[in-house]
């Protein structure tokens, strides 16, 4: 029986683009570490009152009052609890990862939409994406980029991505044929077409790849927080590791406050865009 060890070709390939490829890794490092602290201050600078009115009215505008009132007194809760500042370092790590991973996710979508070969190479690497424990992006995303929050994020990039790819690909491929040829007849182009016709079409699917991308990135919190991701995460797993049953109840709950939020406000986006659509 022959043994095939894939992980020590893994560790040759990880040790190399180590060894070759640093200064690209510090790199990105350095814009990864600008964003996520761009974050993070102007959502510490603005006074809690004023973040928490600002969210209320975002949720009430795109959602529904219910959920106003929800992330009103949800918000309230936790800057009650002493963890206003760790929510904050929390939503600047979602954010930068969704904002990344949808960057680079949606314009992939599209063209996996617009070529059939792409489409049929990439769903495996989705599938793979999306089923590796994620644990295991930890592992190269330390070797790359060290302790904290950037391999933090890059491990939850990785992760979250998968379903804005998919999603997208699947919004275009809907749009209806008849409508699609209608808008070549009328003489649209190809670029004409995608902006104008198939990506509006598309948008409430889109939009829930988006809400998909905010959960997983938020689920992603306390296992970033195991290589120095700041936030939540630390108090939660503060609360595992030293047996802290009420700290690690209420970063938990916390979370789970902010997860609650982040989706309806999420979903009233996609929910206002099917109406748009319909009319």
């Amino acid at each position: 029986m022959i043994n095939l060890h894939i992980g020590d070709a893994v560790e040759v390939a990880i040790d190399w683009l180590t060894q070759n490829l640093a200064p690209l890794f510090s790199g990105i490092k350095a814009v990864l570490l600008w964003v996520i602290n761009g974050f993070a201050w102007i959502f510490t600078v603005i006074p809690w009152y004023v973040m928490v009115l600002l969210l209320g009215i975002a949720a009430w505008r795109l959602s529904s009052r219910g959920v106003a009132i929800f992330t009103v007194v949800g918000l309230v809760l936790i800057e009650m609890m002493g963890l206003w500042t760790a929510t904050m370092q929390t939503l600047a790590l979602i954010f930068t990862a969704t904002l990344i991973a949808l960057l680079i996710g949606v314009p992939l979508g599209i063209w996996m939409s617009r070529n059939d070969t792409l489409n049929r190479i990439i769903r495996p690497v989705l599938d793979f994406m999306q089923t590796m424990p994620a644990f295991v992006y930890l592992i190269p995303a330390v070797y790359f980029f060290d302790l904290g929050e950037v391999p933090g994020a890059v491990a939850t990039i990785i992760f979250a991505m998968p379903p804005a790819v998919r999603l997208t690909n699947l919004g275009i491929r809907q749009v209806p044929e008849d409508v699609v040829e209608a808008s070549k007849s009328f003489g649209s182009t190809s670029r004409q077409l995608l902006y104008k016709v198939q990506i509006p079409l598309a948008m409430p699917t889109i939009m829930a790849g988006l809400n998909q991308t905010i959960m997983l990135s938020l689920s992603m919190v306390v296992i970033s927080a195991m290589i120095g991701a700041k936030g939540l995460g630390i108090t939660v797993l503060k609360g595992i590791t030293q047996l802290k049953v009420g700290e690690g109840f209420e970063g938990g709950l916390a979370v789970v406050i902010l997860a609650m939020i982040l989706d309806r406000i999420t979903q009233g986006l996609g929910e206002n865009n099917k109406l748009k659509k319909r009319d």
